[in-house]
C-alpha cells in the first residue's frame, strides 16, 4: 500500500491509487530520481525522511524512486508515508528479456509511478519518442503513474531549438489517452542536469508554458491538469525560487534526494 494520506494530508498516491484507481491531481509533486545509487545501508535515508514528514500534513505529494533492487525493501521502510516508484521499464509484461524490469514487476514490488524517457536513457541507451511511448504504455498498463522527460541540450537551446525538441517529444512520447489521472510531464534542461547550472525563473516558466500550450494542443482539455515538474539541479537552495512559479507542478530531483535532509527541505519548499 502506498500514500495513505488520510493521517498525512490528502494525496494523489492513496489507497485507490494501490488498488488500480485513478490519480487525482491535488497538490504539486516532488520526485526524487536515485538513479543508479543506493545499496541497503542507504534505505536508514528513506527511515529518515519517513520520520520528517509523519505525523504532519506536508505540504505536496511525494514520491521516491529507488533502483530496483531497492523498491520492495524501500516500500517496507516507507510504509505508505509517502510513494515509490522505479526508474524505468520493459514495454512487454514479461518474456525472454534478460535484465530487464516490467511495469508489472515494479507494481508488484510496492511501486506506483515510473520515471520514462529520461535524458540518461535518451542519450545512453538509444531511447527513441517510440520506445518512450511503448514504455508510458506498459506503465498505464500496469496501473502505475508515467512521468515522462522531455527536455533539449545545450546545443539545441543555442541554436533556437528548445521548444520544438519539446514539442517533438511531447507529440511522439505521450500516446492517446494520456491524463492527470495517468501521467505527470518533467522539464529537465539536459544542459542543467548534475552541472549545478540552473535557468532563469524567466527560462523556466517560458518552457512550462509552451509544454501546456503542447499538451492542450495534442490533448485537449485533459492537457489542462497534467502536472508539469522541473528537474535540473534542484537543490535546497534554489527549490524556494522555483517551486513557486506558474506552472511548476512540482519537482524531480536527483542527487538532492538521497540524502533525506535535503529532499526535506525542497519538500518544504512547495505552495
Amino acid at each position: 500500500m502506498i500514500g495513505r494520506g488520510r493521517k498525512y494530508g490528502k494525496s494523489r498516491f492513496s489507497k485507490e491509487m494501490a488498488a488500480g484507481g485513478r490519480w487525482v491531481p491535488m497538490r504539486q509533486l516532488v520526485a526524487g530520481n536515485w538513479k543508479m545509487n543506493g545499496l541497503g545501508a542507504d534505505l536508514a535515508e528513506l527511515a529518515l525522511l519517513k520520520a520528517g514528514i509523519a505525523g504532519a500534513a506536508y505540504p505536496c505529494d511525494i514520491l521516491v524512486c529507488p533502483p530496483a533492487t531497492l523498491l520492495a525493501r524501500a516500500a517496507a521502510v516507507a510504509g505508505g508515508v509517502f510513494a515509490l516508484g522505479g526508474q524505468d521499464c520493459h514495454a512487454e509484461p514479461c518474456g525472454a528479456f534478460t535484465g530487464e524490469v516490467s511495469a508489472e514487476m515494479l507494481k508488484d514490488a510496492g511501486g506506483g509511478a515510473v520515471i520514462l524517457g529520461h535524458s540518461e536513457r535518451r542519450q545512453y541507451f538509444s531511447e527513441t519518442n517510440a520506445i518512450v511511448a511503448g514504455k508510458v504504455r506498459a506503465a498505464w498498463r500496469a496501473g502505475l503513474m508515467a512521468i515522462v522527460c522531455v527536455g533539449e541540450t545545450l546545443a539545441q537551446r543555442d541554436a533556437g531549438e528548445a521548444r520544438a525538441i519539446c514539442h517533438s517529444q511531447i507529440e511522439s512520447s505521450l500516446p492517446p489517452g494520456a491524463n492527470s489521472a495517468n501521467t505527470a510531464m518533467a522539464y529537465e534542461p539536459i544542459w542543467a542536469i548534475g552541472t549545478g547550472v540552473t535557468p532563469t525563473a524567466g527560462d523556466i516558466v517560458a518552457m512550462h508554458l509552451h509544454i501546456r500550450r503542447c499538451l492542450i494542443d495534442q490533448l485537449g482539455a485533459a492537457g489542462k491538469d497534467i502536472l508539469i515538474l522541473y528537474g535540473g539541479s534542484v537543490k535546497p537552495g534554489n527549490a524556494g525560487e522555483m517551486l513557486p512559479l506558474p506552472e511548476v507542478g512540482g519537482a524531480l530531483v536527483g542527487g538532492a534526494s538521497l540524502k533525506a535532509k535535503e529532499f526535506l527541505a525542497i519538500i518544504a519548499a512547495c505552495r
